[in-house]
């Protein structure tokens, strides 16, 4: 595998690292019996980290079909960890916020999967210098996604009342 740049080696060891996140995830998932699947829990994570979105613009950030995503969230609303409503100044789009029991959800696996981080960096007798942190850091930001401060403070209000939210 031939990458731009020459950063074959770098790109090989983000793919484990990536295949060990999914696997630590979906056995969190499962040792919690949380009765979630892995596309449905990261449909919780992303509300939790912008809060309510429009059910179109979460089917394009999740890269399903908007048929697909209706069948997931109904599981999900079924489950009492997603909850649909209607704009009053917009009746045709459809919205979906977390529940309280969404956002405890994917706070307990969250903190499961941290404690399980911490574990393995302690077993492993890692130390990582700042370089290699601020690599982290750019990676986690060039994917998208938000440092690990800011995403717990969304997550804290990610099932407040719907009028109390900031919408995009």
């Amino acid at each position: 595998m031939t990458t731009p740049g020459g950063n074959e080696a770098l790109v090989r060891a983000l793919l484990a690292v990536s295949r060990s996140m999914v696997a630590l995830a979906v056995r969190n998932l499962a040792a919690m019996e949380a009765d979630v699947t892995l596309p449905q829990y990261r449909t919780l994570v992303l509300l939790a980290t912008a809060g309510p979105q429009r059910s179109a613009g979460l089917a394009k950030e999740l890269d399903v079909a908007p048929s697909t995503l209706t069948r997931m969230c109904d599981r999900l609303e079924r489950k009492l960890l997603v909850r649909r409503f209607h704009r009053d100044n917009d009746r045709r789009s459809t919205w979906l916020a977390l529940t309280p029991a969404g956002r405890d959800l994917v706070g307990v696996v969250m903190r499961e999967r941290q404690r399980e981080l911490s574990a393995l960096v302690q077993q492993a007798g890692l130390d990582a210098s700042q370089e290699c942190l601020d690599l982290l850091d750019r990676i986690v930001e060039a994917s998208g996604e938000l440092p690990d401060g800011l995403w717990w403070d969304r997550w804290e209000v990610s099932a407040d009342p719907v009028d109390s939210v900031t919408l995009p």
